[in-house]
């Protein structure tokens, strides 16, 4: 029964109009479904680069296979690179992928500055197996108001605003224990 009543919960919260607010739902006693709707802002060229490459791909350019890049975007309330700071989106990302093309495991944190959730973070890993359509990733962990988070995070590229940047849409959904530390 609180299987379904979470389905439930987690059906409701997709339905709900993709604002940048932030949306709950509840689950059980215990346990409360939040869904978190920001943006990644990224620049990755020219002065003040929030992405680079560290390590080429000992294969060659045409391979993505032993590559490794790192980010420091901004997460933002909206589209608009004028919209409210949240915090930063720091990410290392790891060429995995044997075959030409994209295939990337990554490890990303969250780092909430502002906001309601200021002072947390959430920690987010998993592949990223092409860049078209939605990227889906576990939500796997978290601090200070996220303290045994799990979930997922759906990422998607909504394009470049200018050549040297891009805007990522990403909706998280997670699982919060909400008993006393």
């Amino acid at each position: 029964m609180a299987q379904s009543s979470l389905l439930l919960s987690l059906f409701a919260v997709l339905l709900v109009s993709s604002s940048p607010a932030v949306l709950a739902a509840s689950g059980d006693v215990d346990e409360g479904l939040t869904h978190i709707h920001l943006y990644v802002h990224e620049k990755f060229t020219g002065k003040n680069a929030t992405a680079t490459a560290v390590v080429a791909s000992p294969l060659g350019a045409n391979s993505s296979f032993g590559s490794v890049g790192v980010t420091d975007d901004e997460l933002r309330v909206g589209r608009d690179r004028s919209s409210q700071l949240l915090g930063r989106y720091q990410a290392i990302i790891v060429g995995t992928s044997l075959e030409v093309g994209a295939g990337y495991l990554t490890s990303i944190t969250l780092v909430f500055t502002a906001g309601e959730h200021a002072g947390s973070t959430l920690s987010v890993q998993g592949p990223v197996l092409g860049f078209k359509g939605v990227i889906e990733r576990a939500v796997v962990g978290g601090t200070g108001k996220f303290r045994m988070a799990r979930g997922y995070s759906l990422t998607k590229i909504l394009g470049n605003p200018t050549p040297e940047t891009v805007v990522f849409e990403v909706d998280l959904f997670v699982l919060m224990h909400n008993g006393k530390y």
